[in-house]
């Protein structure tokens, strides 16, 4: 991912934090046939290792597992907030008018080996968590032990498990941070009103961004 020294992100908690949101991710590796093997899932940071491990399951029906123990790396793709940038919002229109239009995000990839989970206990081991992490903001969280233990035999059948540990971890928060101080003003008071979480994001930025 190219990152422009103003967008690069190195903080692991910021990083962790569009890991964990809850949004589909990308998960890719290099395919047989020389084309990358994609899928969009949802996947979900864990602690282990230096940088930690990202956990997901595929479809047995879907090849993407075989090329992913094949291949024995994968990177997955995780988007953060995101949207489009108006020059109207910029001051330097008014003042000279030489500005365009540009799109804002965040983005955090996580390579790294890989490991394909087959086994029923390791699977529902993994099932549960990512189920406990996504129910835990409800008031009535659902349980992996609340269906039938038959049913959740056979449903565990029909997928395998990813298990991704991050060797590198590169995260960019393209935020206007390369605005002056009152284009950046602008894009934040015109993003309150279109698009309050991309707001919300550039509030955060750390005052030496």
């Amino acid at each position: 991912m190219y990152t422009p020294p103003a967008f690069r992100e190195d903080d692991p908690e910021i990083l962790r934090a569009i890991m964990c949101a809850p949004r589909l991710a990308l998960l890719a590796c290099q395919g047989p046939d020389g084309v990358p093997a994609l899928s969009h899932l949802p996947l979900l940071w864990a602690p282990g290792g230096e940088h930690g491990r990202i956990l997901g399951h595929l479809a047995r029906a879907n090849p993407h597992w075989q090329a992913l123990r094949a291949a024995g790396r994968a990177i997955a793709v995780f988007q953060g907030v995101e949207g489009y940038v108006s020059p109207s919002h910029y001051a330097s229109k008014r003042e000279h008018g030489r500005v365009v239009p540009t799109w804002n995000y965040e983005a955090v990839h996580a390579e790294g080996p890989v490991e394909v989970i087959e086994d029923a206990a390791g699977l529902h081991a993994l099932v549960s968590e990512l189920t406990d992490h996504h129910e835990a903001r409800r008031a009535q969280p659902w349980a992996v032990g609340d269906a039938p233990a038959p049913y959740v035999a056979g449903q565990l059948k029909g997928i395998v498990g990813i298990v991704l540990t991050i060797e590198r971890l590169t995260g960019k928060r393209k935020l206007s941070q390369n605005r002056p101080a009152a284009d950046r003003a602008g894009v934040l008071a015109g993003m309150a009103q279109e698009n309050p979480p991309l707001a919300e994001a550039m509030r955060g930025l750390k005052e030496d961004s």
